[in-house]
C-alpha cells in the first residue's frame, strides 16, 4: 500500500492515519452502531458525506482495518467488517470515550448517560470486553446468514 507518512514516529504514524476527521468515527460506527453497509453509514447521525464516505472506507479497507463482502443475494450491497486489526482499536476508542466523559461534560452536557457509561468509568477493560463481544456475536451472525444464503 503507497501512503504518505509525515515522519517514521510511530505516534506521529498514527495520527497520520487515525487523526483524520471520519477514520474513527467510522470504526466506532462498526463496531457500537453496528453499522455494516454504506447506506447506513451515510444515514448516520454524523452525516458523513457520501464522497468523503466512499474515500475513508478505501482507505480503512487498504490499510486493512476493515474488509468489505459483497451479499450473495445483492452483489449491488456492500457489507464492511473490522479485521482483527481494526478491533484492536476498541481500546483506543475506550479511552477517547473516557477521556471525553471526564473533560467534555462541562462543554457537551447532553453527552450520553447511562449503564453503559457507568461501566465504562467504573471499568473500562470490561466495556471493551463488552464491545468486542457484542461485535464477535454480530460478526459471527452475518457470517451464518451469509453461509445459508450461499448455500441456496
Amino acid at each position: 500500500m503507497d501512503y504518505k507518512f509525515r515522519c517514521n514516529c510511530p505516534f506521529t504514524s498514527a495520527i497520520d492515519i487515525l487523526g483524520d476527521r471520519w477514520m474513527l468515527v467510522i470504526v466506532k460506527q462498526i463496531l457500537v452502531d453496528g453499522k455494516e453497509t454504506f447506506k447506513e453509514f451515510v444515514e448516520s447521525e454524523e452525516a458523513i458525506a457520501t464522497n468523503i464516505l466512499s474515500m475513508k472506507l478505501k482507505l480503512l479497507e487498504k490499510l486493512g482495518i476493515i474488509d468489505k463482502i459483497k451479499l450473495p443475494t445483492n452483489k449491488k450491497t456492500n457489507i464492511y467488517r473490522l479485521t482483527s486489526k481494526g478491533l484492536e482499536l476498541t481500546p483506543i476508542l475506550v479511552e477517547l470515550a473516557l477521556w471525553s466523559d471526564n473533560n467534555l461534560r462541562e462543554v457537551h452536557p447532553s453527552l450520553l448517560k447511562g449503564d453503559g457509561i457507568d461501566l465504562l468509568r467504573n471499568d473500562k477493560e470490561a466495556f471493551a470486553k463488552a464491545l468486542i463481544e457484542s461485535y464477535q456475536q454480530k460478526l459471527d451472525a452475518t457470517n451464518d446468514k451469509l453461509n445459508e444464503q450461499t448455500e441456496h
